[in-house]
């Protein structure tokens, strides 16, 4: 997230506070400590060092919240590469969403259910022990915070919680993570509209910022949710096309039998697309890959003589991806390897195309353009 600071780690996970979070420690030091201040006049300056301890195990809560999410993740084999504390709360940042419903759920459920245990833990304080005075009072509202935090995470749409709790409940009944994501999505942007409305409503009508949270946060849900949805139609649309479907036509691949002289007519002079080419057996095979400044150490007189195999340059740790695996693999696969190219080989084998990210993007734009049209 832009502007976060790292603060160190938890359990090998990073810890990073955005600058809004610093904010926001303010606010509710101030807040707080005001408050204490009130009930209690004859703390003094104590008042507002309480309102920081306060403010702090408020977000040590949201912390604790997150790293409930992180365990399950972890659990589950899932990189956890972050946590971040920020303006409306926190976020794990995990490497990928887990493979099944079930464990979609468990994970989703873990923030809340460390935030009622808290809830449980500093009620038992209050309730069953001698704390009194501004301690007591410290404690029972990091209990009603945790409650707070556990309720309000629940609401069922994405970002939160519950939307991830809904989102695994659609999967489980359609099969379809994605459209599990879609759906609890647009629940997350109805509830964001809800809160701006019923913010704007009491400023319009009466002229009282009392609702400024409610559209806040209704921002923030709207715009989270909105980002949710179309990354999912992004990756269904990906999921239902396969790599052969999307390999880019005429794609760079050249015989091995061929001498340089017809390489250098055939596929290099008179054109610029193309300076690196895959190179094929007899069988179809790839075997390695040319580039056109390859030639440059053989003499031009010795072209003729010379074939495309001679200068071929082995594979090694080149990747390749099975043609008929989805486009939503070979996307993934590009951007962990940081790849802006990919052969693709079929079952036996045989090389069908190079798949580009250019000709993916290309794919999609045409698809947009014929719903567009279609609509």
């Amino acid at each position: 997230m832009n502007g976060s600071i790292r603060v160190g780690n938890l359990f090998g996970i990073p810890f990073f506070v955005h600058g809004s979070w610093f904010l926001v420690l303010l606010l509710v030091t101030a807040s707080y400590g005001t408050n204490l201040a009130a009930s209690f006049p004859q703390l003094g300056l104590l008042a507002w060092l309480l309102g920081l301890v306060t403010a702090l195990g408020v977000f040590a809560s949201v912390l604790a919240h997150e790293l409930g999410h992180s365990w399950v993740a972890l659990r589950q084999g899932i990189d956890v590469k972050s946590i971040t504390l920020f303006l409306f709360g926190g976020l794990a940042n995990l490497e990928r969403e887990s493979e099944t419903p079930a464990e979609a759920f468990s994970v989703a459920i873990a923030g809340p259910a460390v935030s009622i245990a808290l809830f449980g833990l500093f009620f038992a304080i209050a309730q069953l022990t001698p704390v009194s005075g501004p301690l007591a009072a410290v404690v029972s509202l990091l209990a009603s915070v945790n409650l707070i935090l556990a309720l309000f995470n629940l609401i069922p749409g994405v970002p939160l919680d519950g939307g991830n709790v809904l989102k695994a409940a659609v999967w489980k009944v359609t099969g379809n993570p994605y459209k599990g994501v879609v759906f609890a999505s647009r629940v997350g942007q109805a509830i964001g509209w809800i809160g701006i409305v019923s913010g704007l409503v009491p400023l319009f009508a009466y002229g009282s910022f009392n609702g400024i949270w409610n559209v806040l946060i209704g921002w923030f849900l709207l715009q989270n949710a909105g980002r949710s949805a179309q990354a999912a139609s992004l990756q269904q649309k990906l999921s239902d096309l396969t790599v052969k479907e999307a390999v880019t036509p005429d794609s760079p691949i050249v015989p091995e039998s061929l001498s340089l002289r017809q390489f250098a007519n055939e596929f290099v002079i008179g054109q610029t697309q193309w300076r690196r080419f895959l190179v094929v057996n007899e069988s179809g095979q790839l075997v390695g890959t040319i580039a056109a400044e390859d030639m440059k150490t053989i003499a031009t007189s010795e072209w003729p003589q010379v074939s495309v195999q001679e200068l071929t340059k082995s594979l090694d740790e080149y990747p390749t991806i099975a043609a008929d695996r989805t486009l939503l693999e070979a996307v993934n696969i590009l951007e962990e390897r940081q790849l802006n190219e990919i052969p693709a080989i079929d079952e036996n084998g045989m090389l069908v195309g190079l798949l580009q990210k250019n000709q993916v993007i290309r794919l999609l734009q045409k698809d947009a353009q014929a719903l567009s049209t279609a609509s």
